[in-house]
This record gives structure tokens, C-alpha cells and sequence, in this order.
């Protein structure tokens, strides 16, 4: 371990800082410390004291991030891929994932269907407007029978 200067602020420090604000995955929180100039050894140990004290948690930023995905009204596919690239291991979005749909809330299906309703008047008239109806959905993440459910069924009468 190095010296500091008075003043000068511990991998702790930036690290409460920064965690004050929102959750943040462990690889996400290791990145923005290292690049404060923090050496990785030090990086480490704190997140490794950080997590054994529950200030940070990469279970809690899986379902804090997924509940805000959900409702920006994005899909599976999206919301997964973007917490692998966080850093997220897959077994924690699994577990996630499941929590979130045996509380009942989340129907992917409705999800699609009510994103596609908000964003579009109408299933389209000619094959190039449904195409477009599709791609806008694929690029929120939801898979093809998620499309394909919400293109049947977006402007149904509730």
C-alpha cells in the first residue's frame, strides 16, 4: 500500500461516493476506481470489505436495473445482454430474472404489446410499416414471439 497525501481520497471514499448516488455492479465500480488512480489491489480488498458489509451488492444492481429497464419498457433480451456487459455473471441476472417473474409482475408479452401501443397509432398499412413496427421492437429487446404476440394484439380494446 501507498502513501496519501492529507486529503487525498482512499478507494473508499470514491467508492461511497459514487455508490451514494445509485447501485453500481462490482466490474462497473472496480473500473471507475482504477481510473481515479487507484491501484487494483486496493480496488479489490475494498470492494471485497464493501460487499461483506452489504454496501454493495451485484444481486441488488441486477434488480434495481432490471425494474428500471422494465419500466423504460425494454425487453429480455436487451435488459440481459446490457447486464453481461456490466459485468453482471449470469447466475446472478438468472436469479434476477426469476425473482422479478414469480412475483407476477412481468409479462413480456403485455410488456411488448403496451410498448408498441405507446409508440406506434396503428399495426401499419403496407409490409414495410409492420417491418418497421418489428425492428423497433426487436431493438428493445424483445424476442420473436414477444413481436409477433404484440403485432397481433398492441391496439386490442381493453
Amino acid at each position: 500500500m501507498r502513501e496519501r497525501t492529507p486529503g487525498e481520497a482512499t478507494p473508499r471514499d470514491d467508492a461511497i461516493r459514487l455508490l451514494a448516488r445509485r447501485e453500481y455492479a462490482r466490474a462497473e465500480l472496480a473500473e471507475r476506481l482504477a481510473a481515479k488512480g487507484h491501484a487494483a489491489a486496493e480496488v479489490e480488498a475494498c470492494l471485497d470489505a464493501l460487499a461483506e458489509a452489504g454496501l454493495q451488492s451485484d444481486a441488488r444492481f441486477a434488480e434495481s436495473f432490471l425494474r428500471s429497464r422494465l419500466a423504460r419498457g425494454q425487453g429480455p433480451v436487451k435488459i440481459r445482454l446490457e447486464l453481461e456487459r456490466r459485468g453482471v455473471e449470469r447466475e446472478v441476472v438468472a436469479t434476477a430474472f426469476a425473482e422479478q417473474e414469480a412475483g407476477g409482475a412481468t409479462d413480456w408479452f403485455a410488456l411488448a404489446a403496451e410498448t408498441l401501443a405507446r409508440r406506434f397509432s396503428g399495426p401499419g398499412d403496407s409490409p414495410r410499416e409492420r417491418a418497421r413496427r418489428e425492428r423497433f421492437l426487436a431493438g428493445r429487446g424483445f424476442d420473436f414471439d414477444q413481436v409477433r404476440h404484440a403485432l397481433a394484439h398492441a391496439w386490442d380494446e381493453v
